[in-house]
């Protein structure tokens, strides 16, 4: 049986903080998730269990002693000789793998045109095809469609080695893993269950926490108090002595001085040993305060600034015809497209990629019956000079606008100091800015492409709920079911040259 072992393992870049400290794993075949918010560490504890780095501290051994690994990176520029293999294969797992991904040979002779979906599907195929113990995969469902992913997770499912998988994809982990490795502040623990069992139980986690850290707060304010009205008692104490030490007269006998004395000095003991003990219940209990961990504020809600429309309905689309691109000759990627979208209504787009859901956005954008700046459109990706763009734009608003914004941001897990000091932000800062941006404008309606692209698990929730609690238009473009069905309440499904419109609650 093959087995992954990390013990006390740690590592870090030249240039940065500990990114990995003192892991303890062991992980036994069967699919495992890594999760965790973006820079925590998930891709650097993959390419540790991948051999491409290696520990700064502490060990990791793969068993048995010549154990096969394969790697699945994000993105499939190339068609590699694993690709290849798998194509030309004829033997019956070969065949079966194909046919089980819907793998077409004759597709490698036109590999440029394929889509992220099919490149993904060849990639991971040819990794199974060759059954290796250990089985690496970051991000295996990016940009692709709800079809591909089906095929992917039944493919996977059959793995009989040890699987690790980066993803935000919490469908898929649910489906998939039966063990979840958490990486955040250098740390790695494995919880049992898939993502959502997991989570689950860390939150259950950080509750106990939180509590304990309550009740220890509380104590130690009793604590306090009580040591000070001890230290009042011994002060109280020390001066109604030297009060009668000065007004003993002559006639005092020295009998009943001394054992005056004697009481005065058991008291003022009795009163010293109970301020020692109180001092050090109370240093114990702020230090084991102190020593808690407790999850960090950031995060936690998000206010969404809305402004209703005066206009029942904000996008209207009459259009027989709708070309990629804004094109009008050709063949048409939309036909019979008639469709609109009211103040309130909560809408998602789904399809297979090529299908046609951003050209339908774009036509709708193109028609819209409100102001352009009552409108937060946020496209699927954004170039360099926008993310410059956005960032120069926020530094550029008035402090108290600023100020509201920079709550948002951080509302969404981003640190507004680090983001604003930064000479460019990540493609899930800017995507993260520029919906803060845009929430600021106390916007009408919300036209989301692929919002949850470059977002990790953490941030994808605090959006998911941000949106849930927006009153206003939604329109959301996206291929993760389990967060279009949480924020609306409609489905228009783009598929072979149409639109169909249904309730949210199955399918696509």
């Amino acid at each position: 049986m093959s087995l992954l072992r990390a013990q006390r393992l740690s590592f870090s870049y030249s240039d940065a903080s500990t990114i990995l400290a003192d892991v303890d794993l062991c992980l036994t075949p069967g699919w495992y998730g890594i999760v965790g918010p973006n820079g925590a560490g998930k891709t650097t504890l993959l390419r540790l269990f991948a051999g491409e780095l290696t520990p700064e501290a502490g060990s990791l051994r793969l068993e048995p002693r010549g154990a096969t690994v394969a790697v699945c990176p994000q993105a499939v520029e190339h068609a590699d000789a694993a690709i290849h293999a798998l194509a030309d294969a004829e033997d019956g797992a070969a065949r079966r793998l194909r046919g089980e991904l819907l793998l077409d040979p004759a597709e490698l002779g036109r590999w440029a045109t394929l889509s992220p979906g099919e490149r993904k599907r060849w990639q991971i195929g040819a990794a199974l095809a060759a059954a290796p113990d250990l089985l690496l995969l970051d991000e295996p469902t990016n940009h692709i469609d709800a079809d591909a992913r089906a095929l992917l997770a039944g493919a996977l499912a059959g793995f009989q080695g040890i699987g690790a998988c980066v993803s935000h994809d919490r469908e898929l982990l649910d489906a998939l893993t039966t063990g979840t490795i958490r990486v955040e502040r250098a740390a790695a623990r494995l919880y049992p269950g898939g993502y959502s069992a997991a989570k689950a139980l860390w939150e259950a986690e950080a509750r106990g926490r939180e509590e304990a850290h309550q009740r220890l707060r509380a104590e130690e304010r009793q604590l306090r108090r009580r040591l000070g009205d001890e230290r009042r008692a011994q002060a109280s104490a020390d001066a109604d002595r030297s009060t009668k030490r000065r007004m003993k007269g002559p006639r005092d006998s020295d009998a009943r001085g001394l054992l005056a004395d004697f009481r005065v000095s058991s008291a003022e003991a009795r009163l010293s040993r109970n301020v020692s003990v109180t001092r050090r219940k109370l240093e114990k209990v702020s230090a084991e305060a102190g020593e808690l961990e407790l999850e960090k504020a950031v995060g936690r809600s998000v206010f969404v600034g809305y402004e209703r429309s005066p206009a029942p309905w904000l996008f209207v689309l009459d259009a027989p015809r709708i070309h990629a691109g804004g094109e009008r000759e050709g063949r048409p990627l939309l036909r019979d497209v008639r469709l609109s979208v009211g103040r309130e209504d909560r809408i998602r787009i789904a399809g297979p990629n090529g299908a046609g859901k951003t050209t339908l956005v774009n036509a709708l954008l193109a028609g819209a019956r409100v102001p352009a700046d009552k409108v937060l459109h946020v496209p699927q990706e954004l170039g360099e000079a926008e993310q410059q763009a956005l960032l120069a734009r926020a530094r550029r608003l008035p402090p108290e606008e600023r100020g509201r914004v920079m709550s948002l941001v951080a509302a969404l897990g981003v640190e507004p100091g680090p983001l604003l000091g930064s000479a460019r932000p990540s493609p899930g800062e800017a995507r993260k800015l520029m919906i803060a941006l845009g929430l600021g404008q106390h916007a009408w309606a919300l036209v989301l492409d692929e919002p949850t692209n470059h977002l990790d698990l953490p941030s994808i929730e605090r959006l998911e709920r941000a949106l849930a609690d927006y009153p206003g238009a939604l329109l959301l473009v996206t291929h993760d079911r389990a967060f279009g069905r949480s924020c609306t309440s409609i489905l228009w499904t783009v598929a072979e040259g149409e639109v169909r419109v249904s309730s949210d609650d199955a399918g696509a």
